[in-house]
Formats: structure tokens, C-alpha cells, sequence
């Protein structure tokens, strides 16, 4: 007997996979696969509904944790790719494992996925899987799919779907983020509605501080409060939602080349990332955060592509991992006018020095004013000397051109 695992989510695109599977591919049996990394309740009772309605075999695993996790080891790494914090790419790859572990632990012959081939999920999905001996099935891209085609197709069929968000929108949430595409906002010169939005507010004038505190790159604590990892993260979101922080508008390269508009929601994300950041700026030299900067670069875009397993990225972690030994302390954010920026921050591994940093004080250490006067005559010293040789042989060469003139 031929089994089938399926990234099921009880959408359109999973739900016409399951016969498709079976008629197309000929798969004796589909079994569904539903992870949780933060959805909202109702999708899961729509896939459940679904698959009870396509009398599918379903399954559920909880990997909120674990996805959590990762979303704040993205944190250390500050990951952010072309200028939004990393979601759905995080995500993906712990989705993927979590089908993987299913499908094995059923015999299945091969994992199944409904993305198109246009997008990144595809990639994301079959990075994890092709590791395995199991085939891989992509019915909606392998069969050139359109969601015209399908929805036609479910109704022919009788397959229990709806458009989702009576088809205005494609939505993909989870604990970290919340994106929002299709419809309308295809078009780069459409304005969004206020009505995309769900888990942020419109900025107002209102403010608050909250204070954050860190362990080794890890926020592990609001208000002087521990919290967990995932009820930190779903605390920021309300918090910082509700002044209209982490909302991204913008046009983004996906990995195949295309070029999309895409909008985000991601409130703790934004604080997380913008608090981590100011403790850094504390506590790290300048080497460490300019060398820093290019780790982080790299971390996001495997991030993005979603190869986490890459051996690149253990590398990367080695030194984010060792710059984070000494980023540990508190964060002072301030959200105000859909902004979460850091007020204040404190750290015993401070490499900073207000005496020295002060106008009032004059000598620290046994270094005075008066010493940076040397530094300042070395400073730019090789630059005025390229200039300078640069305009003696302009004018050398312009007494040579003048003298080789003649009258005739």
C-alpha cells in the first residue's frame, strides 16, 4: 500500500491535494499533518472539520515551543531580511521536520506539499524532506495548478472548501508574525485597507515603557517578570500591537526571483529584535559589531532560504553564540507612534565609561584632553598626502604641456 503524507492546513490548495494524491498518483492512502507554531484556533478546527469531511486521517503536533525557540535564537542573530523580521521562513523548516517524524513513524512513501512554484515554501519544505529517503509530491506545482482550476475542481468534486477570508487575502499566521498577500495587494501602488490588519492598531498618541532583560542574547523576562518563551513572544505582540508597532509594507525578492509586495504584522518581533540591538550597542566593541553585521546577513538570508540545518549556519552560530556570552542586562523600550525604541539600557559588561564619555571630567585613566592632540594631527594624515601629491603632479604635468608649446 502507497501512503501519502500532507502538509494539510484545510485550505484550498490541501484539500484538493488529498484526491489529487490519490487519482493522479495513484496513493492508496493520504494521511493530513497539521503543526501548530502559533496559528489561531480557528484554523485548526477548519482542518479538522476538513479532513473529517474528506474522511482523512489527521494528525496534530504541537511545535509552539520549538518554534519559539528558534524565533529567538533569530533574535541573537538580529535576523531580519531586507528590513522585516524573519516569520514564516522560520517557521517552515520546523513544520517540515514535524511532517518528516509523522511520515515515518507511518510508513509513509512520500510527504506532500500544496505550494506553487512560485513561492518559497516549496524550497523551504523540500530542503528538510530531501534529506530523507521518502519522494517528494508537489501536486498544485508538478500539475501546473491555478487557484481557478482548483476551485472549480472543488466544486466538481464536491470538496468541503472556501475561499478563506471570502477570498480576499492570503493569510499566514504564526506566533511570530502574521503576513498578508493576494487580491489588491499584488498591485505595488494599491494603498491597504486598515482592515489587513489584525494584531496591530493604528499608531496613536499614546506611549508606555516596558523593560526587558536578558540572559546570553535570550530575553528572558517583562517587567521583572519571567516568562517563557512563548509567553513572552504572545505578550510583546499584544503590548506592542496595540501601539501600532511592527508593520513592514514592502517589496520583497524571493528566492526564485520574483519580485512580490508583501505586508507583515509582527509586534514582539519588532521590540525583541530593536531591544536586543541596544543592549549590543552597550556591551559590544565596535569590531565585534561591525564583523557582527556581516554574520547576521548571512544568518538571515539561510534563514530566509530555509536551510537552518546548513553547515554554514553552525558556523555563524559559533560567534553569535560567542559575542552573546556578554549580552546580559535590561532594555528600557519605549512604544510611541507605532515605534519600539530602546530608552534606556543597563549592563555590568558595559563597555562604556561616563567619565570618560563626559564633558566634565578631565582626566581618566591618566588620559587627558590634551592628549588627543597628537591623535588628531595623525588623523587623515595619509589622505592629505595623497592629495596633495595628487595636485603637485596636476601641476607638474601642466608646466610640462605649457613648455612643449611653440608659436608658429
Amino acid at each position: 500500500m502507497k501512503r501519502a503524507a500532507l502538509a494539510f492546513s484545510g485550505g484550498l490548495d490541501t484539500t484538493v491535494c488529498v484526491p489529487l494524491l490519490e487519482e493522479e498518483y495513484d496513493y492508496d492512502e493520504v494521511i493530513g499533518v497539521t503543526v501548530d507554531v502559533g496559528q489561531p484556533e480557528a484554523e485548526f478546527d477548519e482542518a479538522e472539520e476538513t479532513a473529517e469531511a474528506l474522511g482523512l486521517e489527521h494528525y496534530v503536533v504541537d511545535a509552539t515551543e520549538a518554534f519559539a525557540e528558534q524565533c529567538l535564537d533569530s533574535v541573537k542573530a538580529n535576523a531580519t531580511y531586507q528590513g522585516y523580521p524573519l516569520g514564516t521562513a522560520l517557521a517552515r523548516p520546523i513544520i517540515a521536520e514535524a511532517i518528516l517524524d509523522v511520515a515515518e513513524e507511518h510508513d509513509c512513501d512520500a510527504l506532500a506539499h500544496g505550494c506553487t512554484g512560485k513561492g518559497n515554501d516549496q524550497l523551504r519544505f523540500e530542503a528538510v524532506w530531501r534529506s530523507s529517503d521518502l519522494d517528494v509530491v508537489a501536486p498544485v506545482r508538478e500539475l501546473g495548478l491555478t487557484r481557478e482550476w482548483e476551485m472549480e475542481y472543488a466544486d466538481d468534486h464536491d470538496l468541503p472548501v472556501e475561499g478563506g477570508n471570502e477570498g480576499v487575502w492570503s493569510i499566514d499566521t504564526n506566533l511570530w508574525s502574521r503576513s498578508i498577500e493576494g487580491g489588491n495587494l499584488e498591485d505595488p501602488g494599491y494603498v491597504p485597507p486598515e482592515d489587513i490588519y489584525e494584531w496591530t492598531d493604528a499608531p496613536g498618541a499614546e506611549t508606555e515603557l516596558v523593560e526587558i532583560e536578558f540572559e546570553e542574547g535570550y530575553p528572558v523576562a517583562l517587567d521583572g517578570e519571567e516568562k517563557d518563551a512563548v509567553e513572552l513572544i504572545e505578550e510583546l505582540n499584544e503590548l506592542a500591537g496595540a501601539h501600532g508597532v511592527g508593520r513592514t509594507d514592502m517589496m520583497e525578492d524571493r528566492m526564485l526571483g520574483l519580485k512580490v509586495r508583501e505586508n507583515y504584522e509582527h509586534p514582539a518581533a519588532t521590540t525583541l529584535l530593536a531591544a536586543h540591538e541596544g543592549l549590543e550597542g552597550l556591551v559590544l566593541t565596535k569590531e565585534e559589531r561591525s564583523f557582527k553585521q556581516q554574520v547576521e546577513q548571512q544568518w538571515a538570508e539561510k534563514a530566509y532560504e530555509g536551510l537552518l540545518a546548513h553547515p554554514l549556519m553552525d558556523a555563524l552560530e559559533g560567534f553569535v553564540d560567542e559575542t552573546q556570552e556578554k549580552v546580559t542586562g535590561t532594555v528600557t523600550v519605549k512604544f510611541d507612534g507605532g515605534q519600539a525604541r530602546p530608552v534606556a539600557r543597563e549592563s555590568d559588561y558595559a563597555v562604556y565609561s561616563e567619565a570618560a564619555a563626559s564633558f566634565n571630567t578631565e582626566t581618566v585613566q591618566g588620559i587627558e584632553q590634551a592628549d588627543a592632540t597628537g591623535v588628531a594631527k595623525y588623523h587623515g594624515f595619509q589622505a592629505r598626502l595623497a592629495n596633495e601629491a595628487e595636485k603637485a603632479a596636476e601641476e607638474k604635468q601642466a608646466v610640462a604641456t605649457d613648455g612643449g608649446e611653440t608659436d608658429e
